[in-house]
């Protein structure tokens, strides 16, 4: 699978594949990853590559026909523009794009892009939460970073994407490392020390219940109603 980020500042994209999962990935061959330097698609001696907004106001607009430039590289690739104005990208559409082979992200900078672009080149206009950022480099490294982990072999232990938290509108239950004798810290469940799988997996399904329930009362009430439309089946 390939990533294709578009950017001002490729060094922020580059230093994020320089260690750990993705890094290998990329050395085992299971996915590739290019930095496009927005700025080298300008034309003139400057290399300008915004305007003022057409209507007023503080901040500079990325021009289209830069943009447009290009994206016309890309087009057989499945864009994304990563702009507040999104729909939020949740744990299902890490899944659905992981069946991509090749995504584009366009980072926006200033005051985001010139709207015509995004109407000519967009296959999703994407967002990571209502907050405003200095740029979408970091959506875009969070967006890549979730949808690496659905690309088979990318995770060591395939196991990891199973009970994680949003299947199921559940959050993933409450970890605990091995074992150690300290008065530092209280006691594991007893139940997890004993080997008996069943009482286990019984006890996590509630404590993620619980932990839902507690942290994030818009997915439990998505599990509760989830849950009705099963039974009405």
């Amino acid at each position: 699978m390939k990533f294709s980020f578009l950017t001002l500042f490729p060094a922020l994209i580059e230093s994020y594949f320089t260690d750990s999962i993705l890094k290998r990935a990329i050395d085992n061959g299971l996915m590739s990853v290019e930095c496009i330097n927005i700025r080298s698609y300008a034309l003139d001696k400057y290399k300008k590559v915004d305007d003022p907004p057409i209507s007023g106001g503080a901040g500079q607009v990325l021009k289209a026909e830069v943009l447009d430039r290009a994206l016309k590289d890309l087009e057989h690739s499945h864009i994304i523009f990563l702009t507040p104005c999104g729909k939020p990208f949740k744990h299902t559409d890490a899944r659905r794009l992981s069946q991509k082979p090749h995504i584009s992200f366009v980072c926006g900078r200033y005051e985001g892009f010139d709207e015509r672009v995004i109407e000519r080149h967009a296959n999703e206009v994407l967002s990571i939460g209502d907050f405003i950022l200095t740029g979408g480099e970091l959506p875009a490294l969070m967006m890549c970073d979730s949808i690496s982990r659905f690309i088979p072999n990318v995770l060591g232990n395939a196991n990891s994407l199973h009970n994680e938290s949003f299947e199921d509108n559940l959050l993933a239950p409450p970890s605990f490392a091995k074992v150690t004798h300290s008065d530092m810290f209280s006691p594991v469940p007893s139940v997890y020390l004993k080997g008996n799988h069943s009482k286990i997996t019984s006890l996590k399904r509630h404590l993620a219940l619980c932990k839902t329930k507690y942290f994030r009362p818009d997915l439990y009430q998505a599990y509760i109603h989830s849950e009705h439309e099963k039974r009405k089946e």
